[in-house]
């Protein structure tokens, strides 16, 4: 890779001045703090956009400030700018995606819907460290935007941030979760329980059938996200600012996407419609939606945890989480399952940023969405937020011991074992065995021997759990 980081002595000088220096862009002069790698028009972002405190994630800079330096050495390629300043540009990239700069990007999230401040604020501080580097002049519209609109950068960073950390954060995340559940799966194939519908008494199952629900989900999960891939690897570059791709080269935004889909591995491409590209955000929509079905299916699985979990003397008590922490601050002896809790309270809140993103994804006006800070904002949350779950999620299953003596007393008391006497004897019949076996908290068995003619191992084969777990008819 042609990235890569430096030391200047120029820097040292620079960041030593204590005063303010005074920056100028279209609009006139702005006073700028002297140790600031940015420029005027970050500074104008920062005095107007006071809203929430919260900066973009260091993701998207990361995202942002990786397509500026290819795009640098791309522009030079096609002979629109010098070899010098290309790599200053470049190496200054590098500098912002090792994470040496992130507190010179402290633009609100909530600014100008184009992303510009933001786009601007990378682009001011890459020609200020550029020149420090370099010892040229670099101005940041002319030399680093060279070929790029705010219109096409961000939505292009939005698409490329997201992808990079799905692929490094949530997709190890999610795989380790789901070899845990496969693996405690298995293990738990012959342990027998009582199953529920409506949260009452239903047929028997396995532990290891009833988790793999659990790991069918999280499989389903893998496949959505590697199904969204082509369109996530859509970029809008060289659309510039409405899809016609004015100012820039014809082959610039494919030969970006070529040399970030070589750099990463992941299979970008220049969107063949960029007017699509940066008048809409469905391909963001689409994996919110990914997103939050992954936050549903985590929900189930922690509820399902919470319930096995309850008690441990008046509830289910089927399992007993791993003791994590004391679980009351004035009942001694209390433990509580936080893991899943804390899992449900994230997928809660990926569940509300979707509706956030469905609300700004469906925010374009003719030729721009014009809310794709937030949707960035969001959409990296979530990806985050749905990884750390994933990880606690396999935490809590790997961790739990299952209390057979719960699990086995409830299962021959349970009544709807006389499902499996239907084909034989008939719905009402059984329906008799179940309300007497009930009221007298006796075994089926033992009321089917005195309501029946059928004989004692007739009824053991029938009524057999494992048996049940694996369907069909009859003995």
């Amino acid at each position: 890779m042609w990235l890569h980081t430096i030391k200047d002595p120029l820097e040292e000088s620079f960041v030593t001045n204590t005063g303010p220096r005074i920056e100028q862009d279209s609009m006139g002069e702005v006073r700028v703090p002297a140790d600031a790698l940015w420029g005027a028009q970050t500074q104008r972002a920062i005095d107007n956009f006071n809203i929430s405190g919260r900066a973009m994630p260091k993701a998207f800079v990361h995202a942002l400030a990786r397509i500026k330096g290819t795009a640098a050495r791309v522009n030079h390629a096609l002979g629109l700018l010098d070899a010098e300043r290309a790599d200053a540009i470049a190496r200054a990239a590098a500098e912002v995606m090792a994470g040496e700069h992130d507190d010179q990007f402290p633009v609100d999230v909530y600014q100008t819907g184009s992303g510009t401040s933001s786009n601007m604020n990378v682009n001011e501080v890459l020609a200020h460290r550029g020149g420090l580097i370099s010892g040229l002049e670099i101005n940041p519209n002319d030399h680093v935007n060279l070929g790029q609109s705010s219109n096409d950068v961000v939505p292009a960073t939005l698409h490329l941030a997201a992808a990079l950390t799905i692929r490094a954060r949530l997709q190890p995340a999610w795989q380790d979760m789901l070899a845990i559940i496969e693996a405690r799966s298995t293990e738990l194939a012959e342990v027998i329980k009582t199953g529920r519908t409506h949260l009452m008494d239903a047929m028997p199952l396995t532990l290891g059938q009833e988790m793999s629900a659990w790991a069918a989900q999280a499989a389903d999960l893998n496949d959505r996200i590697t199904g969204i891939e082509p369109r996530l690897g859509r970029l809008a570059l060289g659309g510039t600012a409405i899809g016609t791709g004015i100012n820039t080269h014809p082959e610039f935004g494919t030969r970006v996407a070529t040399a970030l889909a070589a750099d990463t591995g992941y299979p970008f491409t220049a969107d063949p419609n960029a007017f699509r590209a940066i008048a809409s955000q469905d391909t963001a929509a689409e994996l919110s939606g990914i997103l939050r079905t992954g936050a549903l299916t985590l929900t189930k699985i922690a509820n399902d945890l919470r319930w096995m979990n309850s008690g441990p003397l008046a509830g289910l008590g089927e399992i007993e989480l791993e003791a994590l922490q004391p679980g009351s601050s004035i009942m001694p002896g209390k433990v509580n399952p936080v893991l899943p809790e804390a899992v449900a309270m994230a997928a809660a809140r990926i569940i509300g940023l979707d509706a956030s993103i469905s609300v700004a994804a469906g925010s374009g006006n003719f030729q721009l969405n014009v809310m794709l800070p937030l949707i960035a904002d969001s959409l990296l949350e979530s990806v985050g937020l749905l990884a750390g779950a994933a990880d606690a999620t396999a935490r809590a299953v790997r961790g739990f011991q299952v209390r057979t003596d719960q699990i086995e007393g409830p299962l021959a008391r349970n009544p709807i074992l006389v499902t499996a006497l239907n084909p034989v004897i008939g719905y009402l019949d059984a329906a008799r065995i179940a309300k007497r076996a009930y009221q007298e908290g006796r075994p089926i068995l033992e009321v089917a021997l005195e309501m029946t003619e059928l004989s004692r191992e007739e009824l053991e084969s029938l009524l057999d759990p494992m048996r049940l777990t694996r369907g069909g008819i009859g003995s």
